[in-house]
């Protein structure tokens, strides 16, 4: 068990299924009270009930509210976990890209804008951030989703550097693929750069727990992330070549 969630109220948004209704699990496991938030009221409340939790339906934009009173007045972590698999190229519809830019980066931050006041007051609080691998590397054929994703990544770190010293505990969870409805999503690409590796939810929540109890900021499901990481960093060119040859390799195969 780990005692720093224990008793604490816990908000997971997009916990209907996959990876954030496998956080509501581990979270309820292990002493948390939780609030299950999705856009699709009927899976929150499916998974609240098997939980012993409380749904939350909505959108995760707009839910802080809702949560604290649900939990009694206080959130004491929140699951950044809602998020759109957005595919296409810089010729995406806007619509497509402004999507992508609100539910993966702007959600984030209107749950820290409504939440980091009361946590700086009381010295505490834990924003656990679900990124992606694409948003430390990137993925072929989803350009709105690969920058985004950055973008939430770029987020998750500011809030780390920025509130450590007064109590703000930051984790950003970067899995490659997990076997969800959005990695059916993916199509070929997905299949040719994530399915072969692909994980299970649970081990997932499985990995941030790990990281809550040694303390630490990035959370890589997939310990081999970390090698492509070091390697994007000290030889950019060389690693998109390498990505180029991926990318190819698609093409070809589509």
């Amino acid at each position: 068990m780990v005692e720093a969630v224990r008793g604490a109220g816990v908000v997971v948004t997009g916990a209907g299924g996959g990876i954030g209704a496998a956080l509501a699990r581990r979270f309820a496991a292990e002493g948390a009270r939780v609030v299950v938030n999705d856009l699709d009221a009927d899976r929150a409340k499916a998974v609240a009930e098997e939980i012993g939790g409380t749904a939350v339906p909505g959108d995760a934009s707009a839910i802080v509210d809702d949560a604290r009173e649900a939990l009694g007045g206080t959130v004491d972590v929140y699951c950044a976990n809602a998020g759109v698999g957005s595919g296409g190229s810089e010729a995406a519809d806007e619509s497509v890209w402004a999507l992508a830019w609100d539910v993966n980066v702007m959600a984030h931050v209107r749950a820290a804008h409504a939440l980091i006041p009361g946590w700086l007051e009381r010295g505490s609080g834990r924003f656990v951030s679900t990124v992606s691998a694409a948003g430390l590397l990137t993925m072929i054929g989803a350009a709105p989703y690969s920058v985004t994703k950055h973008g939430a990544y770029a987020f998750a770190e500011w809030l780390s550097l920025t509130y450590r010293h007064r109590g703000i505990k930051v984790h950003a969870i970067c899995p490659q693929g997990v076997r969800t409805d959005m990695l059916d999503a993916t199509g070929t690409a997905g299949d040719l750069v994530l399915k072969p590796t692909a994980i299970e939810p649970r081990d997932v929540a499985d990995a941030l727990f790990e990281g809550i109890a040694q303390d630490r900021f990035l959370i890589l499901p997939h310990p081999e992330v970390a090698g492509y990481y070091q390697a994007r960093a000290g030889d950019p060119d060389r690693w998109l070549a390498t990505m180029n040859h991926i990318q190819q390799k698609w093409e070809a195969a589509e």
